[in-house]
């Protein structure tokens, strides 16, 4: 089975979510917000969504022989994680990013790396179930960028208000493309 663009699509807009969801608790938090804020924010999410698909799906091509007959188990497996994991994570939102400064490069940083170690476990999917990495890489990237930007003009305006709702709507968009991955193989 491989994957279409729409899929590719559906999984960047899951995947974004976190990213999203960061973003509008970073736009809550803005004393002084600025366009550069913004754009920092999400070029740096939107780069680090699309680096970590494409390490893990290097780790996946060198594993492919092996796993091969079981791809869409592990396909699932690993989106059924990472959805599940989102969905855990909105019931467990922590305080501390509330004493975050989102203006800091060096935050930005370590908020980019943790929205998209998720993404690592993704791209083995990638390489297990699409010929075209580099297209879904591209569009998980840009996605994630578009997202960001806006999750900080959301946060900005309403707070904390949407943020579980999304990472939970990401979760189990990821769940559901697993589901149907799992259920194409087997039907």
């Amino acid at each position: 089975m491989s994957m279409n663009p729409v899929t590719i699509l559906f999984l960047a807009l899951g995947l974004a979510m976190d990213a999203f969801a960061v973003s509008i608790v970073a736009g809550s938090v803005y004393r002084q917000l600025h366009v550069r804020h913004a754009l920092r924010m999400a070029l740096f999410f939107g780069a680090f969504q699309a680096v970590m698909p494409l390490v893990g799906s290097l780790a996946g091509l060198g594993l492919k022989t092996y796993i091969d007959p079981y791809d869409h188990w592990i396909a699932f497996g690993l989106l059924a994680f990472v959805g599940g994991k989102m969905i855990y994570e909105a019931f467990a939102i922590e305080s501390a990013e509330k004493n975050l400064d989102p203006s800091h490069l060096l935050v930005v940083l370590a908020l980019s790396v943790a929205t998209s170690i998720d993404a690592l476990a993704v791209g083995v999917t990638l390489s297990l179930l699409t010929s075209s990495v580099a297209f879904a890489v591209l569009v998980i990237g840009l996605t994630t960028f578009v997202l960001s930007y806006a999750g900080v003009a959301v946060g900005k305006r309403f707070g904390h208000f949407f943020e579980s709702k999304i990472e939970i709507a990401g979760g189990l968009v990821l769940i559901a493309i697993g589901v149907r991955i799992l259920l194409a193989h087997l039907l």
